[in-house]
């Protein structure tokens, strides 16, 4: 019986681990190309998604999954309002700087939740 109520946790911080890691592993092709400007009516309607998405999480008391949505809705609205790249080698730089530290912070929190789980009694 335990194993099915900590198992969707589980799964969703290890699915977590896993975007994080895909996202800090540089790619070819993602330095190449040039930052593509946000469309407003896509940015519109992935942040009402999002929204949505969170509210009927929030009905089924999924907490984590509804940060899990909250942070990707701050993501998208920060894409969505971001102004034009710089153009700086010290912006570009300082941006990067800036997510790591982000998905540092995102990867802790998910291992300290893998952590809680690892140590619960069964």
């Amino acid at each position: 019986m335990r194993f099915n109520t900590c198992f969707p946790t589980l799964a969703a911080t290890l699915s977590l681990a896993f975007a994080l890691l895909m996202v800090l592993t540089p790619t070819t092709t993602a330095f190449a190309q040039p930052a593509a400007v946000p469309d407003a009516a896509a940015c519109q309607a992935e942040e009402a998604s999002l929204e949505r998405d969170i509210d009927l999480a929030r009905s089924r008391g999924q907490m984590l999954r509804r940060q899990q949505l909250a942070e990707a809705l701050n993501a998208v609205q920060a894409r969505c309002k971001a102004p034009a790249p710089a153009g700086s080698r010290a912006a570009r730089i300082d941006k990067l700087e800036q997510d790591i530290r982000s998905l540092r912070t995102q990867l802790e929190r998910a291992e300290d939740q893998l952590r809680q789980l690892k140590n619960e009694s069964p």
